[in-house]
């Protein structure tokens, strides 16, 4: 069989406009993605809040648009006044999610001014675990009212006179799970995060809330959960999240790299069920999608299951990404811009040495996982409004998944600065992939680079002594030809070819 892939695209034919947020990612207070990550005080690059500037740094090259914080499991018993006033005075407790000890020397307070520094916006979620519907109307008074009220005032005489302008806030964190401090059945979860959309928006009308869906596909309540939650929210909520991980527990690459096909499935299911409900309130809202919790996370389990509890951010859920991982991370890119029209925020999670694309030596250096490339060139590069691909490929089955195509790609037109940028996948294991891209719409183009992430062992890893063993190249071969572009992609691996329309 010759392998080969083709993909026409129209500039007419628009999936949507690519929502920023698109793009974010997600801090928890769960292991050093807080103390040892974007915090740590005494460390030789710390600034004088405590923020490593090494990591600031990788966080801004990177253009996350929003962080989702502080959880995550975290939050269903977490108290936000805990983190809030003189740190001397906050109190240490016992955080049941992860079992360890929070010191709560980082809070909302905090992580607002990171955020601020990081040029990113926050998505702060509610504990709907263990608090409720007066609790977060406090949370949001405290966050966002400018002044004249008990808890706005306190925030002043906190030291931030001004509010932080918290737009976008989550309903509680995956309340399906049996595992959630608080855990709920969907009716008891709709009511709570209901009335709780009412008060914070009479609080602050200019916010928006993110109902929880099921916490992974696989879950048994899955579609049951959404649609009861819909049918109490619908109406008071703007979007409906998506949580899931991918693994290749068994060692089986061509079947890993196949997983964003099943992320299709996910986001289309969970469109229909909201539209379903669309139909049955006979509203005229669109409920959008936020996916936020995505990522491959496997790697670090057993070892996690070993850490002792009761300590202070231990080193937990530290996957050490590969390269074959940076490919399957491209791919579910690639999954979430084929639904722009209605996966409006996602969250890679997370950001800082849990499960993320950045890592740190407590005390010592930074540096960019596997992960972190495809998710750099994507935010940088994905902005506009992703185009329908029309590809032709020669596919492969495996076990599990049939149907698989050699070629995972879309293309993102962005208008405003004139590109187009393809951004393709060869999941082909043993050999390049001739491809070819018709942009016949768009009249003639030059080609303004070929990005590459490859590497000849797939399961290469970047470490604070090797920080650049897998690192992307500007040497791509694809070649222009009025508005046809022609590639050899090399096999496994990971291509940004961006365009300029002439």
């Amino acid at each position: 069989m010759t392998i080969k892939a083709k993909m026409t695209v129209d500039k007419d034919f628009i999936i949507g406009k690519v929502d920023d947020r698109l793009y974010g990612s997600f801090i928890e207070h769960l292991g050093r993605a807080v103390y040892g990550g974007i915090y740590e005080p005494g460390h030789p690059d710390a600034n004088e809040q405590g923020f490593r500037k090494d990591v600031l740094k990788l966080v801004q090259q990177l253009r996350v648009p929003i962080v989702r914080y502080p959880g995550g499991n975290f939050v269903s018993g977490y108290d936000w006044k805990d983190g809030i006033g003189p740190v001397s005075e906050r109190p240490s407790k016992l955080e049941l999610a992860w079992r360890t000890v929070e010191p709560n020397h980082f809070g909302m307070n905090e992580f607002a001014s990171w955020s601020k520094a990081a040029g990113t916006d926050v998505m702060w979620a509610i504990n709907l675990g263990t608090q409720g519907v007066d609790d977060a109307r406090q949370v949001v008074e405290y966050a966002n009212h400018p002044s004249g009220s008990y808890w706005s005032d306190m925030r002043i005489r906190h030291g931030y006179k001004e509010p932080h302008r918290i737009k976008t806030w989550c309903l509680g964190n995956e309340m399906d799970g049996p595992w959630q401090i608080g855990h709920k059945t969907a009716e008891e979860y709709g009511r709570i995060a209901l009335e709780a959309a009412k008060v914070m928006k009479w609080t602050d009308p200019a916010i928006e809330l993110v109902a929880c869906g099921s916490s992974a596909l696989g879950m048994p309540t899955f579609a049951d959960w959404e649609a009861t939650v819909l049918d109490h929210t619908y109406e008071h909520v703007d979007y409906l999240s998506l949580h899931q991980y991918y693994g290749n527990h068994e060692n089986d690459t061509p079947t890993f790299l196949a997983r964003s096909l099943q992320m299709d499935e996910f986001i289309l299911s969970v469109t229909a069920i909201c539209d379903y409900m669309k139909a049955k309130k006979r509203s005229k809202k669109r409920m959008y999608l936020s996916f936020d919790e995505w990522n491959v996370w496997f790697h670090s389990n057993a070892a996690d299951k070993k850490i002792e509890p009761w300590q202070i951010a231990p080193a937990q859920l530290e996957d050490i990404y590969t390269m074959e991982d940076a490919l399957v991370v491209g791919c579910l890119l690639i999954s979430l811009l084929k639904h722009a029209d209605r996966v409006k925020m996602a969250c890679l999670a997370q950001l800082v040495n849990v499960i993320a694309p950045i890592m740190t030596e407590t005390g010592g250096a930074a540096w960019m996982q596997t992960i972190y490339y495809p998710y750099m060139h994507a935010s940088l590069y994905g902005r506009g409004h992703s185009l329908v691909p029309l590809i032709q490929s020669t596919k492969y089955d495996t076990k599990e998944i049939t149907d698989i195509p050699h070629l995972e790609s879309i293309a993102v037109h962005n208008e405003e600065q004139g590109e187009v940028t393809i951004f393709a996948v060869n999941r082909h294991l043993d050999g390049e992939l001739p491809f070819e891209a018709d942009l016949r719409s768009f009249g003639a183009c030059s080609l303004i680079e070929h990005l590459v992430l490859e590497h000849a062992d797939l399961k290469a890893v970047n470490t604070a002594a090797q920080p650049d063993h897998v690192k992307p190249h500007n040497r791509g071969n694809a070649t222009v030809n009025g508005s046809t572009i022609s590639a050899s992609l090399s096999k496994a691996s990971w291509n940004v070819i961006r365009l300029r329309v002439l």
